[in-house]
């Protein structure tokens, strides 16, 4: 086995840095540098009103935010999971479309959920009013219908959209068990229930508590789908605080509790799993078997996973694209190519940056050693568990400040006002989606890394090549597959993001994302759908794309 030492250069074991591990230094210091920057700001405001929102909202927020985040725990472990265990372990009617299908509402945020579900259910949507006219019924008073706009209705649709984390890392874990523990425990005696609670489930909870965990970081990070439900958050705290009181402290010390929750989230996924260790017993073990279910049992098993899969996806395509043509004229409505051309640059340079920064970062920190790369690797990843709310905080305020001094500074050279450069353009706004998901970018590209043989460098280097030279000439041509997956991955994201792109975005500067938020916030959904049509569009891309890299 080739030691990894080997890899580094001589002066570099010498302790003396090079322009890699020094860029790789800078980029990890921009990462966190927003969420230092918050931390900074509310614990030195300008104005202190820690005390006034601790009487106040702070405690509303705080338990609005952990009642959602139970809700959706427990719904995405209880359907994710299901699924998972469901299309792995049997086969049943419509099982093979399914178990893609049950992918695709990642596809779609959970901002566009909201609107569609509302849109449905409300007393002038299809369902009161089928109903009345079924029934015969005249006006709200004859019939009860529970509250539409509630935070237990958008706990169900956060729930909707987020369980393929869990049901995606889940059902690579049933799928990666050996066949043999099952066979033993039906030898056992073990039924159904029995195989799923005492050999299926334990040996894929560390997969199904990160979904879990992923799927809570998104649930703390969402502003659009709980603004309008009218649930008030500490997200939702940030831009109240911040925009309707004209407090950046308060805001910043908001965000100060979201990272401590975010952080205590992290905390408690990785000590719940901290000394688990699930093993092969034998590297001919044979894979899980799937079982036939017939009759009633397959047909229960087809509708327990079709119900997430139809509130998740069905609806909201069903809801868009209902209004899109029932108004075809909303296609050619001013603003929609303008906020899909914006969508498109900052999603674009957010992308290219972000995951050339990481293969920068992941390269550096490699040459440098396995001591940095347990340091600074972990560390780059918190940008992705920090809500975009909260890193608009942390760059805003401090550009905002450098801003205008390079301003006063430019101005007093030449006597040329340029105005705001960082701030004032969409600059604000990449840099903000480059920390937001570096995380996704650094994961792709360390794991594609990790699959180039280290002889290969090794024998570049040997043949006078320079550590760029190798990483052009023998890494990039074997990541190619992994880098392209990762700029499609982060473009995405980039597009879907709401909060930072609402918080940092210049005047009059619309993406697909603010423009289905503004005009659904409008009662136009009409308007809104081809914008959230094309954002579910490009969703849908990327999710095609990981489940067939997940097959």
């Amino acid at each position: 086995m080739t030691d990894q030492n080997a890899q580094v250069p001589g002066r570099l074991r010498l302790g003396l840095p090079d322009r890699w591990s020094v860029g790789a230094g800078i980029i990890a210091a921009i990462v966190l540098a927003p969420m230092i920057s918050v931390l900074w700001i509310a614990f030195h405001p300008t104005e202190n009103i820690w005390p006034h929102l601790m009487a106040t909202v702070l405690p509303r927020y705080l338990g609005n935010t952990v009642m959602l985040m139970l809700g959706v725990a427990v719904l995405t472990a209880a359907v994710g999971t299901g699924a998972a265990w469901l299309t792995s372990m049997y086969r049943f009617p419509g099982r093979n479309w399914l178990d893609l299908a049950l992918l695709f509402p990642l596809a779609i945020p959970a901002y566009v959920g909201a609107y569609a579900v509302v849109d449905f259910l409300q007393y002038a949507g299809p369902l009161q009013s089928g109903l009345r006219q079924v029934m015969g019924w005249q006006t709200a008073r004859d019939y009860w219908f529970p509250e539409v706009r509630s935070i237990w209705l958008a706990t169900v649709v956060l729930a909707a959209a987020l369980y393929p984390y869990v049901y995606l890392l889940a059902r690579a874990a049933f799928r990666e068990q050996s066949g043999c523990s099952y066979e033993v425990a039906r030898a056992l005696g073990c039924g159904p229930w029995g195989l799923f609670w005492r050999v299926g489930l334990p040996l894929a909870r560390p997969a199904v508590a990160a979904g879990v965990a992923l799927a809570l970081m998104e649930t703390v990070a969402d502003y659009g789908t709980v603004a309008y439900f009218n649930v008030q958050t500490l997200t939702t705290g940030i831009f109240s605080t911040w925009l309707n009181g004209n407090n950046a402290g308060g805001a910043a010390q908001i965000s100060g509790v979201v990272l401590a929750l975010i952080l205590i989230l992290v905390g408690i996924e990785r000590f719940s799993r901290r000394n688990a260790r699930f093993h092969r017993l034998s590297r001919a073990s044979r894979p899980v078997e799937p079982v036939a279910l017939g009759g009633g049992r397959g047909w229960l098993a087809f509708g327990f996973c079709l119900l997430p899969f139809a509130v998740g996806f069905i609806l909201p395509v069903a809801v868009m694209l209902w209004h899109a043509m029932k108004r075809p004229e909303v296609w050619l409505a001013p603003g929609l190519m303008q906020a899909l051309q914006h969508s498109i640059v900052t999603g674009g340079a957010a992308a290219v940056l972000t995951v050339g920064a990481a293969v920068f970062l992941v390269y550096g920190v490699r040459m440098a050693g396995r001591g940095a790369a347990r340091i600074v690797l972990p560390l780059t990843t918190l940008g992705y568990a920090a809500p975009g709310a909260v890193l608009a905080v942390g760059i805003l305020i401090p550009l905002a400040a450098m801003d205008h001094r390079l301003a006063d500074a430019v101005l007093a050279v030449t006597g040329f006002d340029p105005g705001l450069m960082l701030t004032g353009t969409a600059a604000a706004l990449v840099l903000a989606y480059a920390v937001r998901f570096f995380g996704v970018a650094q994961g792709a590209v360390d794991a594609a890394f990790g699959r180039v043989s280290p002889s290969l460098p090794l024998a570049a280097r040997s043949l006078g090549r320079t550590a760029g030279g190798a990483l052009r000439a023998v890494h990039l041509p074997l990541m190619r597959g992994s880098v392209l997956t990762a700029l499609l991955i982060v473009f995405v994201d980039c597009v879907k993001e709401l909060p930072a792109t609402l918080l940092l975005r210049p005047f009059n500067y619309n993406t697909l994302s603010t423009r289905v938020y503004e005009l659904a916030s409008l009662e136009r959904l009409g308007e809104a759908a081809p914008a959230a049509l094309l954002v579910m569009g490009v969703g849908l891309s990327a999710v095609v794309l990981l489940a067939r890299a997940n097959r």
